[in-house]
């Protein structure tokens, strides 16, 4: 009788799974997941990052940290990404946690746990903890800063054509109340230097200028800004910078001082793939007591950066979660992740531009992008063409239709295959020689 195979660690972890029950199964591969990928980075920590960005063997491991949907091709990751196991498995665990007492669980055990976390994303991104705020999402850091600075009639803030619609809204908001005029630089597309940039802002200083408002990487496109730049400039004019980090945290390799900037806002549940629900809030140390808090405090000048959390009762499992999304993006290590995604993008973008009636709207200079691009198909439209994709191929992206910009956004994460970037590829192909299947 032939002896019997012995069982992979995946299937021995799986027999684990089934005799324990669904939620063990969950954390022991959660756990293995982040094992793994301790262990694949460690056989690449010598090489440069830029040589493992195409080690499609290291990249699976990294891939499978995530539970993503292979059936449904997801390109919009700008918009939002999938959490990884070990996040959604924390949320689910402390959930249930709270669940069985829920204010006290909530409160007193849990809640105390958020300063662990604030922690680690003041350890990514280079500052002191006690100028960083958790909130929702981008829209609530930077609406802190639009509706809690102190502007009279007649200041302006510049900003541009590119900017977040939601965030223009604000300013428009803050226009109509209380007589602040919001003047939008108009961008290029592409740009064609980070110089261009600067002296389309310095052009548009004036003396009632007080704030710069901009984005890090612009999310139609992914243009970059010089924002160190950038701020400087408003800091040697005595204007206050406002940076919109959204698609730049946990997506390019950087830390707080190559901004320099006063306030900065960004979502968690795109490129760090924390759950949504999730956002962050840097506020310049010196700055903090002169910022309104958007939800009531007691002591609305306080120093204490946690003023700016106080929108009632917290979803604490939710931002706890954070933990575990920081821990992946941490083992990968930033400047590798980097990499990463800007060879997911030339993997697609490159073969695309060889066609003659291909066009992408973003550079594909280091300096100027990494891993968003938009690319428009003459003839095309975006909205229907992001709609055959979906419909007919399911494949997600992001129809992008503003003034000077018409295309479709593609945004890969680090959990997307090469095979998948080919499909895509094969199918924008087709529709550029030959029109959008009726």
């Amino acid at each position: 009788m032939p002896s019997p195979r012995t069982p992979s660690r995946r299937e021995f972890v799986q027999g684990l799974g089934r005799a324990a029950g669904a939620g063990a199964l969950a954390s022991t591969l959660s756990a293995l997941a982040l094992e793994n990928v301790a262990a694949a980075v460690a056989k690449v920590a010598a090489l440069p990052t830029g040589a493992v960005a195409g080690d499609e063997d290291f990249w699976l491991t990294i891939q499978d940290a995530w539970d993503a949907d292979r059936a449904l091709l997801n390109l919009n990751n700008g918009g939002c990404s999938p959490a990884p196991r070990a996040a959604l498995e924390a949320l689910f665990r402390t959930w249930r946690f709270a669940n069985q007492t829920m204010y006290h669980n909530l409160m007193a055990i849990l809640d105390p746990e958020v300063e662990a976390v604030r922690q680690q994303l003041a350890g990514i991104f280079g500052a002191s903890p006690e100028t960083i705020a958790i909130v929702r999402n981008a829209s609530e850091a930077l609406e802190t800063v639009t509706f809690g600075l102190e502007l009279k009639p007649g200041d302006e803030v510049l900003s541009t054509t590119h900017d977040y619609p939601r965030m223009v809204t604000a300013w428009k908001q803050r226009q109509k109340r209380d007589g602040v005029k919001f003047t939008q630089i108009p961008l290029p597309v592409p740009v064609k230097s980070a110089d261009e940039i600067v002296t389309l802002f310095e052009q548009a200083i004036t003396p009632q200028t007080r704030v710069m408002h901009f984005c890090q990487a612009i999310f139609m496109t992914g243009q970059l800004l010089p924002v160190k730049r950038l701020c400087r400039l408003a800091r040697s004019r005595g204007i206050l910078s406002i940076v919109d980090g959204a698609h730049a945290f946990a997506h390019l390799d950087f830390k707080a001082d190559d901004l320099e900037c006063d306030f900065y806002g960004t979502s968690l549940h795109k490129w760090l793939s924390a759950p949504v629900g999730n956002g962050m809030l840097h506020v310049r140390k010196e700055l903090i007591p002169s910022l309104w808090p958007l939800f009531a405090h007691d002591d609305p000048k306080s120093a204490d950066i946690r003023k700016f959390e106080q929108f009632g009762t917290h979803p604490v499992p939710i931002f706890l979660s954070i933990s575990e999304s920081a821990r992946l993006h941490l083992a990968i290590g930033a400047q590798r992740k980097q990499e990463r995604l800007r060879f997911l993008r030339d993997a697609w973008a490159k073969p695309l531009l060889a066609e003659p009636n291909v066009k992408l709207l973003t550079s594909l200079d280091p300096e100027q992008s990494c891993g968003i691009a938009t690319m428009s198909i003459e003839g095309i439209d975006p909205g229907l063409f992001a709609d055959y994709l979906l419909k007919r191929c399911k494949i997600v992206v992001s129809p992008i239709v503003f003034p000077g910009v018409s295309g479709i956004r593609v945004t890969p994460h680090v959990y997307t295959t090469l095979p998948e970037i080919d499909r895509f590829v094969g199918v924008a192909l087709e529709v550029a020689r030959h029109g959008i299947p009726s």
